[in-house]
């Protein structure tokens, strides 16, 4: 098992422009481009996988184990590859969902290959996909790891249910970030942030998709089935604290160099980014509030038309074996899709190795797991009008 690394993976979670895909997507069918979508019957395409052993994935920075003494080996797919067979062309291209939606969406809405096999991006853009059937099934007979090994809190979110078409990857958790020794006091509530003694203190991511789901649970909303009323509700208490002065400003990855040098006391974040920054200061902390906080995931799908879909299938189902889970989440800190990799992880040798399985940033206990959940996906017909409220607030 890899001993753990110290850089952070903070290039994938970078802002997102969150009218970039959707405003696009929007402006075709506005222009009478109704065939963007794909019906069941035109997404498969002819499968070489059983002559042609190879495979294309696009993935995000960082994003996988790598040798410690040579970065440009990454140890579980070159097993892989011994044991099936199959090469793979990883391609560390995406760095934003919407610019990724961009690059590969001419191909997907006039029914043409993209080149790829497998891709990863974030669930909320997933949806996008889904709804207009760019995606395939993957055909979950062949993937007995993923059926029996998916963590159930992953298994059902609106946009995919039964997880048809998308795999979790890697998962997360968007809560709030604190250093303890400079606030000197516990943060347990969403409504912490709005204290006196933290104004000025505070920021909030600016991605719409990021930001929204938290504020709501602080309000009691269940966000597996929010309204657009509970969505402007926030936007009104957040017009308010910006007025006020309280929240200081909305950022990207960038509120880790607030957090660190106490400009910030308190903050949106998510949670792998904090296990790298405790690596050096354990008084910053991470809360799920105790109303909730928002569980998402960046998913691995099949694009229309891959020409390797099986070869593709398994390698999903090759990362779900507990074990190979294990490695991956030692290196990439983030929450693991597979919780029988827990027991792996506590089983090795290696001290720094056997304490990620009692991290419940990795795996989360069974108190903080009550309070987590998957938040319904803002729709295509919601996205416009939303995002430029938001957007206008955020000052993006």
């Amino acid at each position: 098992m890899p001993e753990i690394r110290k850089t952070s993976p903070l290039s994938r979670r970078s802002l997102l422009r969150s009218l970039g895909g959707g405003a696009a997507l929007g402006a075709l069918a506005g222009c009478g481009v109704p065939a963007a979508y794909v019906s069941p019957g035109d997404r498969a395409g002819a499968d070489l996988s059983a002559r042609d052993k190879k495979l294309t994935w696009a993935n995000w920075p960082l994003y996988i184990d790598t040798d410690d003494k040579d970065h440009t080996k990454r140890p579980t797919l070159d097993a892989f590859r011994k044991r099936t067979g199959i090469s793979v062309d990883y391609i560390e291209e995406i760095n934003d969902n919407d610019e990724f939606f961009g690059k590969i969406s001419p191909s997907l809405m006039n029914h043409q290959q993209t080149g790829r096999d497998l891709i990863v991006i974030s669930d909320w853009m997933c949806a996008r996909f889904v709804r207009l059937g760019w995606v395939q099934e993957m055909d979950r007979a062949g993937q007995p790891n993923v059926a029996k090994y998916l963590d159930p809190l992953l298994s059902r979110p609106a946009f995919d249910p039964g997880r048809k078409s998308t795999v979790p990857w890697q998962s997360g958790i968007t809560g709030i970030a604190y250093n303890y020794r400079k606030l000197g006091r516990e943060i347990n509530h969403v409504s912490d942030l709005w204290a006196p003694d933290l104004k000025g203190r505070v920021t909030l991511l600016s991605g719409l998709d990021e930001a929204f789901a938290l504020l709501m649970q602080g309000n009691g909303v269940d966000i597996t089935r929010w309204k657009a009323d509970d969505f402007h509700k926030i936007c009104d208490q957040v017009e308010k604290y910006v007025h006020s002065g309280q929240i200081r400003r909305f950022t990207g990855n960038d509120y880790t160099k607030d957090l660190v040098s106490g400009d910030v006391l308190a903050c949106q974040a998510y949670s792998g980014d904090v296990i790298q920054l405790q690596a050096d200061n354990p008084d910053i902390r991470f809360v799920v509030p105790e109303e909730g906080a928002e569980l998402w995931s960046d998913s691995l799908m099949i694009p229309n038309l891959a020409r390797h879909k099986a070869n593709a299938e398994k390698l999903v189902d090759y990362y779900y074996e507990p074990e190979v889970a294990a490695e991956l989440a030692s290196w990439v800190n983030y929450v693991c899709p597979v919780p029988a990799a827990q027991h792996v992880l506590a089983s090795s040798k290696d001290e720094d190795t056997a304490a990620l399985a009692e991290n419940p940033l990795i795996f989360p206990d069974a108190i903080m797991r009550k309070r987590l959940a998957i938040a319904r996906d803002i729709t295509s017909t919601e996205r416009s009008e939303f995002a430029k409220r938001w957007n206008a607030i955020a000052g993006l």
